[in-house]
């Protein structure tokens, strides 16, 4: 199979879809692998080292789109990215595609197989390809936000662990999944009081052994949100239905009654984000004010990082690639459901029910389309 690893255009993304050490693991199996020049050049990865491990390295986007049978990358396809596939062409990469209607469209219309990373998933019902980048985007969140929480950003001139004789600032994590324990181990470790809102008691029950008093639990219900906004200095977002949009577990409403200056850092933005108030930013314009509070809504968080998040998220790839390589496209999904579960676009047709219904298209069983 010919692999190709086009560089990476969204706004400061400078992640990588492989590797090295992961081109000569695919080169390895018999594979050929393609790398856009200067791909990997801003973490450390220039040409000479893909060509010391057997890569191609070409110009062009055109060149690695126009010859690839496998795309790997990092972030969704931009608009123009998306007109460079071709039928019959497979995209393994994130997608997102709940709250990207108009990607959605492009995908569709290219006659691609698009995979998605944020919906393959694993024997324990986990998600092993969003699971690096969300533990990246949590520790993150609390060093935005606290960030964000300084007086020259906007927010109230708070620190976020106080001094003695000095409270610290309350830290809401609403949702306590991978983004949200990995947001309160940071937050703790800074010295925040933190307050975890989840709607799993099992959930809850685990991070009480994790993180024990140093952390309280709340059920979640409206009335434990609004109430914990009231004097929240930081909340972060941290919810994620797989694949579709995220709920709106914040109005505008309840937003406009936290304290001026107070902080939202969205980390579900990436399915449309968790407040009513939040829309997408970019690392060089990551903030905006609405109603007093500060909104840090960048939507590829882990991407401020590059070096470290492009280490991890390979590591979690791999398997799956050189599945897909070595057994095509269709037989490894046959054989692995956790793969299949990642098939979100099938030549035209959406194949991921919850995707589906946030675009309010057809569904249509991957299983069906790609053969028993």
């Amino acid at each position: 199979m010919i692999i190709g690893v086009p560089k990476e255009i969204k706004n400061l993304e400078f992640r990588v879809g492989l590797v090295p050490g992961n081109v000569r693991e695919l080169i390895a199996n018999g594979h050929k692998v393609m790398v856009q020049k200067a791909a990997g050049d801003k973490i450390g990865f220039g040409d000479d080292a893909y060509r010391q491990v057997g890569a191609e390295i070409k110009d062009t986007a055109d060149e690695i789109y126009g010859t690839a049978d496998m795309i790997v990358k990092v972030k969704e396809p931009q608009p123009n990215e998306c007109k460079m596939l071709r039928e019959g062409q497979v995209l393994f990469t994130y997608l997102h595609l709940a709250p990207d209607p108009q990607q959605a469209k492009l995908l569709q219309e290219s006659g691609c197989i698009a995979i998605a990373y944020e919906t393959v998933t694993n024997q324990s019902g986990g998600l092993p390809l969003l699971s690096p980048m969300s533990e990246v985007a949590g520790r993150m969140s609390i060093q935005a936000g606290a960030n964000s929480l300084e007086i020259k950003n906007g927010g109230r001139g708070i620190l976020l662990g106080g001094v003695p004789g000095v409270e610290s600032a309350k830290v809401v994590v609403l949702g306590g999944g991978v983004v949200g324990t990995n947001a309160v181990r940071v937050a703790i470790g800074m010295g925040a009081h933190v307050v975890v809102i989840d709607k799993s008691l099992e959930r809850l029950y685990q991070l009480d052994l994790q993180f024990g008093s140093k952390i309280n639990t709340t059920y979640s219900t409206v009335d434990a949100i609004e109430a914990h906004l009231l004097d929240a200095d930081l909340v972060v977002g941290a919810v994620l239905l797989p694949g579709a949009s995220a709920p709106k577990l914040v109005t505008k409403n309840m937003l406009s009654k936290m304290q001026p200056g107070s902080v939202i850092v969205d980390v579900s933005i990436d399915q449309g984000g968790c407040f009513e108030t939040s829309k997408a930013t970019t690392h060089d314009k990551p903030t905006y004010v609405v109603d007093g509070v500060v909104h840090y809504c960048v939507a590829n968080m882990p991407g401020a990082v590059p070096r470290t998040s492009t280490f991890a998220l390979n590591n979690a790839t791999l398997p799956f690639a050189l599945a897909l390589a070595n057994l095509g496209y269709k037989e490894a999904m046959r054989r692995n459901q956790h793969l299949l579960n990642g098939l979100n676009v099938f030549e035209g047709k959406i194949t991921h029910k919850a995707v589906a219904e946030a675009l309010h298209q057809p569904y249509v069983p991957a299983m069906e389309m790609i053969g028993a």
